[in-house]
């Protein structure tokens, strides 16, 4: 199975300048762990997970006047769709990450997370029999 096969072509993106707020807002509405950050004028294509939020938010910062740019990944691996799925797992554990953002022709098309994976791995509303 291929990355395409599994990635969310829901992709949010998100500028430098958004809040944290404005950003963790943005991805709660769309029920998304991770937003894209286009910076065309600094560091290009960058990604601010949930994760991100948190840890400046644990550190007492205030998400209200804590911008994404300070927070973002750049050093992103890219996935490309045609990747396999065993390939993107890979690149995850590899890395440390639960999001690869894929890109087809140098423009972001999708998002592919762990979750996503596992779900085209496991086996489609199998039950497991309850012990005694």
């Amino acid at each position: 199975m291929l990355v395409r096969d599994a990635m969310s072509t829901v992709v949010l993106t998100i500028g430098p300048a958004h809040t944290l707020r404005q950003a963790a807002a943005l991805m709660s509405a769309r029920r998304v762990g991770a937003a894209v950050v286009l910076d065309p004028d600094g560091t290009g294509i960058g990604i601010l997970t949930e994760r991100d939020i948190l840890n400046s938010v644990g550190l007492g910062q205030s998400p209200d006047t804590e911008y994404a740019h300070a927070h973002t990944t750049t050093d992103v691996v890219f996935a490309t769709p045609t990747w396999t799925l065993e390939e993107a797992a890979h690149a995850m554990t590899h890395g440390g990450f639960r999001h690869l953002i894929v890109l087809d022709h140098g423009e972001p098309t999708g998002i592919v997370s762990v979750r996503d994976i596992i779900r085209c791995w496991a086996p489609a509303r199998q039950r497991v029999p309850a012990r005694s």
